[in-house]
């Protein structure tokens, strides 16, 4: 079954579009992402794109034959050639590769789990994850999208925001979604603490993704007019946190933050 999503016009998606085809086969792969078990069907993808079964079977042909997607039995799934693709993306990100040279040196940094990510509206998409000797494991990988009031890092972007922006994107009575009982539950709650990690300068985590885990973060400094909004964050365990190991998180963050967003300096 499809996501119970809004169904799209009766044109079809990319009937407005410069390049039809290539806003449908995109809308195809956000489609496969987005559903909960990753599976779609003929049937769910026509409804989806709004266009006819025929049109969608010659797309999905062609998509397949790029190895864009895959075909099990009378499903879809997103194809391995992404992977490569994505891999080939992250390959030449400089700050990627200097993530990890940074953490496998660094004194605290380097026995834990350590992630950076990309701020991508009111969520956080995973780039990379560094694993020293860590005692929190994640199951979050690359990729992975994180809505931005449930983790450290995606609080610590937000908060370079604009506050009319901040507004436009979380007004007070938004409903925010919820993993644990800590979890931040209004647009007005997230908005009373970006002032304190302005102030602070990074971002804290208490249990409101992961229950028993912490998290602290930081951002980048952006590298030009149009670089990525970049964010750094680590995980401790609440039971043995301490507030000298998260001086000392925060430390070594901030010491990779200037190093990814001014390489000369």
């Amino acid at each position: 079954m499809a996501d119970s999503r809004t169904s799209r016009s009766s044109e079809g998606l990319g009937s407005t579009s410069p390049a039809p085809a290539v806003t449908r086969a995109a809308a195809v792969m956000d489609a496969l992402a987005a559903s909960a078990t990753g599976r779609l069907t003929l049937s769910d993808l026509a409804r989806e794109l709004g266009i006819p079964k025929s049109s969608t079977s010659n797309l999905l042909l062609a998509l397949e034959e790029a190895r864009l997607i895959s075909r099990q039995g009378a499903e879809f799934t997103l194809g391995r050639k992404l992977v490569e693709l994505g891999a080939a993306y992250l390959s030449r990100l400089d700050e990627v590769q200097e993530f990890y040279r940074f953490c496998e040196q660094a004194p605290t940094l380097s026995g834990e789990t350590v992630r950076i990510a990309m701020l991508d509206g009111t969520n956080v998409i995973y780039l990379a994850r560094y694993e020293g000797h860590p005692a929190v494991r994640l199951t979050s990988n690359i990729g992975d999208k994180m809505p931005v009031s449930l983790c450290a890092v995606g609080k610590a972007l937000i908060a370079r925001l604009h506050d009319h922006d901040i507004d436009t994107m979380f007004p007070d009575d938004l409903q925010l979604p919820v993993l644990t009982p800590k979890s931040l539950r209004t647009g007005a709650e997230l908005k009373a603490q970006l002032q304190t990690i302005r102030e602070q300068g990074y971002a804290f985590e208490d249990e409101e993704s992961t229950t028993g885990v912490v998290c602290l973060a930081v951002s980048v400094p952006t590298r030009g007019a149009h670089g990525p909004s970049l964010g750094l964050s680590v995980t401790a365990l609440k039971a043995t946190y301490s507030a000298e190991q998260g001086s000392q998180m925060v430390k070594e963050l901030n010491e990779l933050a200037r190093s990814l967003g001014n390489p000369m300096g």
